[in-house]
């Protein structure tokens, strides 16, 4: 089991910044995938950035709508992710999501691990 919590969700105006963190504990495997998946009011869930954990461990995946504003990264020694987040858009409002799982093809569709999310309000 890995226990995912997320923190720094906060309300920013358009265009400001902010930086998420997740923390992963438990049992943690040696290798897994984990990224950060978006929930707006009134839409589906949306996965934005995810990266690879464990040897090798560089390649990273964002959805065409963070591109080039959002930026994922790993401190792999504190087992932390991390999601920072430039040029904010009213769009990007919703509750972040740390999710994680060791087989890339169920993190696409149904990660086992999940942290509780974290708030972002973007307004102008």
């Amino acid at each position: 089991q890995i226990q995912l919590e997320e923190s720094g969700g906060d309300s920013v105006q358009v265009g400001g910044s902010l930086r998420l963190s997740c923390v992963a504990s438990g049992d943690i495997p040696g290798a897994f995938f984990w990224g950060w998946i978006r929930q707006g009011p009134g839409k589906e869930r949306e996965r934005i950035a995810a990266t690879f954990f464990g040897v090798g461990g560089n390649s990273v995946t964002y959805a065409d709508s963070v591109k080039g504003r959002f930026t994922i990264s790993t401190d792999s020694a504190k087992h932390i992710l991390y999601l920072q987040m430039d040029s904010l858009k009213a769009e990007d409002t919703g509750t972040y999501y740390c999710a994680a799982d060791t087989d890339y093809a169920t993190y696409l569709t149904k990660p086992s691990f999940w942290g509780r999310g974290t708030q972002v309000t973007v307004s102008s």
